[in-house]
């Protein structure tokens, strides 16, 4: 009996590192792969086109802000807008709408926490996946206009999976730490959804970096805004690594691997927002059932 004992606050003690969780998340890999099906059916339940949402939404977003910034706004000068305009809008997309999706992740889902062990980051791992299958999808929009506009597919296409990496820890993360929150504070999604088209307007989506100052003077004080950009803002690297390899820059220069220490900064920054979003969410996680 002793023996057994043990055996549990052990297997507990594993559970609580972040480590053990992710083991039983791999372990439990099934179980989410039933809830990546379930949030992707609901998302296109009694849609005409189901899936080809995936293709058309950033096709259109595309169209749209190539003609207001080609036609209405013919001073900025970017080669292959519509790809420029892709390479951003998609990531952003993928990000944005993980998001809100997570947030109710764990409040929502209620009925299945207090009956049913099983390990409770799969659920905004789920929503994170499911949107990332349809992210991988609009590439085909991606790759298509890429061919069209006549922009060689060189092989720094094979940083691809470790810049995708590098997103989707970085969206779990901020995902964990806003579904916790949301399980205490329920007006985190409406909040984060005004955040979010905030958010949107500070990374540089539709428009190059290269618009913004690269000094300014803020009460006497000089500040790098280019710098910050991509210090304060992780999506902004993360959706520069994706111009450099499939796009090129805005200067006319061929697709090119990020620069090595740009990119470490940014992969490290999202593993450690991820840590962070594993732990907040492990530290709070047996509260859920009596919030919920």
């Amino acid at each position: 009996m002793r023996g057994l004992l043990v055996q549990r606050a052990d297997r507990s003690r594993r559970r609580s590192t972040v480590l053990g969780r992710m083991a039983e998340v791999v372990q439990r890999r099934e179980l989410l792969g039933v809830l990546v099906g379930r949030d992707l059916k609901l998302r296109y339940k009694n849609s005409v086109l189901g899936f080809l949402w995936s293709l058309v939404n950033p096709l259109l977003l595309m169209i749209v802000f190539t003609i207001v910034f080609t036609i209405m706004i013919p001073d900025l000068r970017v080669p292959n807008f519509p790809v420029f305009v892709l390479c951003g809008v998609l990531p952003w997309n993928f990000f944005s709408t993980a998001i809100i999706s997570a947030i109710p992740s764990i409040s929502g889902n209620g009925h299945l926490i207090k009956k049913v062990y099983f390990p409770l980051e799969v659920l905004p791992f789920s929503t994170v996946i499911a949107n990332l299958v349809n992210f991988l999808l609009a590439f085909i929009v991606l790759i298509g206009m890429i061919l069209l506009f006549g922009i060689p597919l060189t092989p720094h296409l094979l940083w691809l999976p470790l810049v995708v990496l590098t997103h989707v820890l970085f969206t779990i993360g901020v995902g964990l730490v806003l579904a916790t929150t949301n399980v205490f504070y329920r007006d985190t999604g409406v909040i984060m959804e005004v955040l979010m088209q905030a958010w949107f307007f500070l990374t540089p989506v539709f428009y190059p970096l290269e618009m913004l100052p690269e000094l300014a003077v803020v009460r006497g004080i000089e500040l790098p805004v280019q710098r910050m950009v991509y210090i304060l803002n992780p999506m902004a690297s993360i959706i520069a690594s994706y111009r450099a390899i499939l796009y090129g820059s805005t200067l006319g220069a061929p697709p090119h691997a990020p620069a090595f220490d740009f990119f470490a900064r940014t992969l490290v920054t999202a593993a450690l927002v991820f840590l962070v979003g594993m732990w907040v969410f492990n530290r709070y996680r047996e509260r859920f059932a009596e919030e919920v």
